[in-house]
């Protein structure tokens, strides 16, 4: 089974490309279901984080304080460092786990699945399996007014994040392939679907 990485800068429409994958029979693996179920209630993450950063990371349900963290993990280096450190070895671990199912798995409709990583050209670690590389891309204007209308957050805290990841051009650059997410979700359907025919075709070779 060929696996296709899928990332793009936040706002630039990755989780709506995968559904749209996933409606045309590709299995999708995607990193941040997986983050968010680790440090969920009761996730496999908790009590790591918890013996790292104490009670206050941790919110009324057992869960991680995504506001909380987000603003320390930005605001220090090393508590970054600190949170990859728990969640990255268990990301890659169910990962790895995922893609070998979907690999058993004769009834998966698909000759390829996608593998949705946010820091995918900044997480060395799943290079290896990728087959082709697609980055969804939107003008960094259109990724500031997604952002603000979906979560509220300041135009200088989106910011803040953007410059954390890694630069449009050098995505750009490192893309096998791009889709432009520029336009409305039926231009981005029909340029799911194309993308698509092509990945099915190339399989074949």
């Amino acid at each position: 089974m060929k696996v296709v990485g899928l990332t793009g800068g936040i706002g630039s429409g990755k989780s709506a490309a995968a559904e749209l994958f996933e409606k045309l029979g590709v299995r999708v693996v995607d990193t941040d279901r997986i983050s968010h179920g680790l440090t969920g209630a009761n996730g496999s993450a908790i009590g790591a984080i918890l013996q790292a950063f104490g009670e206050g990371a941790i919110d009324d349900q057992g869960a991680l304080d995504r506001v909380r963290m987000r603003d320390l993990v930005f605001s220090d280096p090393s508590a970054r460092r600190k949170l990859e450190d728990i969640l990255h070895p268990m990301i890659l671990g169910t990962v790895r786990r995922s893609l070998a199912e979907i690999g058993k798995d004769r009834s998966c409709a698909s000759r390829y699945c996608l593998l949705a990583v946010p820091l995918l050209f900044e997480r060395m670690s799943f290079q290896p399996v990728i087959w082709r590389r697609l980055v969804i891309d939107c003008p960094l204007s259109l990724q500031i007014s997604r952002v603000q209308a979906r979560s509220g957050l300041p135009p200088a805290e989106i910011q803040r994040v953007i410059s954390a990841q890694l630069p449009r051009p050098i995505r750009l650059q490192l893309a096998d392939d791009v889709i432009s997410n520029s336009g409305d979700i039926e231009a981005l359907s029909g340029a799911v679907t194309r993308r698509h025919e092509l990945y099915i075709a190339a399989s074949y070779e």
